[in-house]
């Protein structure tokens, strides 16, 4: 089984490393499932009318502000 969900980026925050040893960053990311502004988005919606995800990335552009993203989700054999 699967099904497709589509999310806003709200938020890029970038934080330093949890290990004090390691001098990289990650970067937060931020999303909220759509709501409007395009006739696809209102389905969605009807949907799925709300949900908020977090996902921690080490790559700076990964993700950005006010984009839309498709999250698939799946079920895992076994």
């Amino acid at each position: 089984m699967s099904t497709r969900c589509k999310f806003t980026c709200i938020e890029v925050t970038k934080r330093k490393h949890w290990d004090p040893n390691k001098s990289e960053f990650h970067y937060d990311a931020k999303f909220s499932a759509v709501t409007s502004g395009s006739d696809e988005n209102q389905e969605f919606y009807a949907a799925t009318p709300s949900g908020t995800l977090t996902v921690q990335t080490y790559l700076p552009d990964m993700f950005e502000p006010g984009k839309d993203y498709y999250l698939d989700i799946s079920t895992v054999p076994g």
